[in-house]
């Protein structure tokens, strides 16, 4: 299974990444969201978790990209964002995300358990 993480904070990607690995899925990073859309259509993962407060594009606008994007559209997305306004989860599952997970209330096996509950609904 394959999965990309999109977070510009190192100590969390790197959990994430070894966490994720270590459940053998193969992970891809991303640390801004310009960089997001060429790498989805290359790897085509399994499933996307999604910061919102990226560098160079902000997390809502990336999957309003994904979610325009007729080949990449149908790919979960889980934003995990310490954003926790009812505003910004409003937006994020009304343009199309799974899931919202803010990351201080998730603990890493929770965030995998919820990965791999998406990825059997998708299959």
């Amino acid at each position: 299974m394959k999965i990309l993480i999109v977070e510009d904070e190192d100590v969390l990607r790197k959990v994430l990444q070894g966490k994720f690995e270590e459940e053998k899925f193969q992970v891809s990073v991303a640390t801004d969201g310009e960089s997001v859309l060429p790498l989805v259509k290359k790897i085509k993962p399994d499933i996307i978790l999604l910061d919102l407060m990226l560098p160079k594009m902000d997390g809502l606008e990336v999957l309003s990209h994904l979610k325009d994007d007729p080949d990449i559209k149908s790919i979960p997305v889980i934003i995990m964002s310490n954003l926790d306004s009812d505003e910004k989860i409003k937006k994020g599952l009304s343009l199309g995300a799974v899931d919202y997970m803010v990351k201080t209330q998730h603990p890493i096996n929770e965030v995998v358990e919820k990965v791999n509950e998406y990825i059997t609904k998708a299959r």
